[in-house]
């Protein structure tokens, strides 16, 4: 559940964004062909309900209507567009935001493009600044593979957002092992447990396991623990037993579009 993904190696399926695809996406970027979605992230404990939802991004198509990610993304990174695309998103929420929300804070994930894009953090301190809106209200989601891969390139990236004043998520952790490293040094402000943990803890010792280990050295760092992909009720109690802050997954809400989330 992203705006951005990680690279994607393999060539995407272009056919149907006609006989130049880097020009329709450009077109669709200028046209504003695209909608923000919201999926709320609970709060187990605490005065807010949602204090927090992450943003997700569709397409607009006249023949299918909303394409998924999973269709258009892969082709942003193909022509290496991810950084057009992620300054519309955080043009488009800032808009939003200095509308008045129900939901104070909102994330977002950035690619591995945007990542490198030094102009990037400058563009959003602007975009908030224009739009008055408080910079703490945005928090940028990034991708386990790439606090493990790429150390120096989030390290810059965390330094600047944090001249900025805007939040850092690491998003997935645990997906692939759980290093801690990540946590004690990247300096994030939030952790998104990955669902291959959250939907096994009431059937799995080994998950359990993991996520008592985030919990404990996320305490020892003051850093907020997010579980995702919540789908049902027995897993939502648990993890406020457990003592995870907050929770997110179509058990809770389903994303919908920004402006019925927000109000």
């Amino acid at each position: 559940m992203a705006t951005a993904q990680d690279e994607n190696t393999g060539d995407p399926d272009l056919s149907g964004f006609g006989e130049n695809a880097a020009a329709r996406l450009k077109e669709a970027l200028e046209k504003d062909e695209f909608t923000l979605y919201c999926q709320p992230i609970a709060a187990l404990d605490g005065p807010e309900r949602f204090p927090l939802g992450e943003v997700l991004v569709r397409m607009r198509e006249e023949e299918k209507a909303m394409l998924p990610p999973g269709e258009f993304l892969p082709v942003f990174e193909h022509f290496r567009m991810m950084p057009q695309l992620d300054r519309w998103v955080v043009r488009h929420l800032a808009r939003r935001l200095a509308k008045g929300s129900r939901i104070p804070c909102f994330t977002m994930n950035v690619s591995t493009q945007t990542l490198a894009d030094a102009q990037f953090p400058p563009f959003v301190r602007e975009e908030l600044k224009a739009a008055g809106v408080a910079v703490d209200s945005l928090v940028f989601e990034i991708d386990e593979p790439d606090v493990l891969q790429n150390a120096d390139l989030v390290a810059r990236f965390v330094a600047a957002m944090k001249v900025v004043g805007a939040g850092v998520l690491i998003d997935g952790f645990g997906h692939k092992s759980v290093s801690f490293t990540p946590l004690r040094t990247v300096g994030a402000h939030f952790v998104k447990v990955d669902g291959s943990i959250v939907r096994k803890i009431l059937t799995s010792e080994l998950a359990r396991t993991k996520l008592d280990a985030i919990l404990r050295v996320a305490k020892s760092i003051n850093l907020g623990v997010i579980a995702e992909c919540v789908e049902e009720q027995e897993i939502f109690v648990r993890l406020k037993t457990l003592g995870v802050g907050y929770a997110q997954g179509f058990g809770i809400v389903q994303p919908q579009p920004i402006d019925k989330i927000a109000g």
